[in-house]
């Protein structure tokens, strides 16, 4: 996925298709959504995060992560391989707790979207949560 998106930005230029019909054009553009969160399990500490930042941050916008609480290490890890590869500061934030780091996420309305991976039971709950709160939210369970 990584690799992947080290070759999105063609993907991220958009459509145009001409004279689809008697005098309409079509035009599509892609652009950033602003602050994406993922909310990372424990038992895949580094794969599951490198599913997400990746690809929020190189569509232009900035990413919250939460890792599981359980293995908080490997995202400090990846976060400093970042960090020293040159990206600006502010662009991938790391946030560490349980229930209330959830929360804040699932409601801070700067936050546009959230991926999850984990359990049926958080998936929902944040599914629900999220959407009730106008975000996009992606639950894998």
């Amino acid at each position: 996925v990584v690799e992947h998106t080290c070759s999105i930005t063609s993907l991220m230029l958009g459509e145009t298709l001409p004279s689809i019909t008697k005098d309409m054009d079509t035009y599509t553009y892609r652009l950033p959504i602003g602050v994406c969160a993922g909310i990372a399990p424990f038992n895949f500490p580094a794969m599951i995060p490198l599913w997400m930042f990746p690809m929020g941050m190189v569509c232009g916008n900035t990413y919250l992560l939460k890792p599981s609480e359980r293995v908080p290490g490997c995202a400090m890890m990846l976060g400093k391989l970042l960090q020293d590869a040159g990206a600006p500061d502010g662009t991938l934030n790391i946030i560490h707790g349980q229930h209330d780091a959830v929360n804040f996420i699932c409601d801070h309305p700067a936050i546009k979207a959230i991926s999850f991976v984990g359990s049926n039971q958080a998936g929902e709950y944040i599914y629900e949560r999220g959407s009730k709160n106008g975000k996009r939210v992606q639950s894998n369970m």
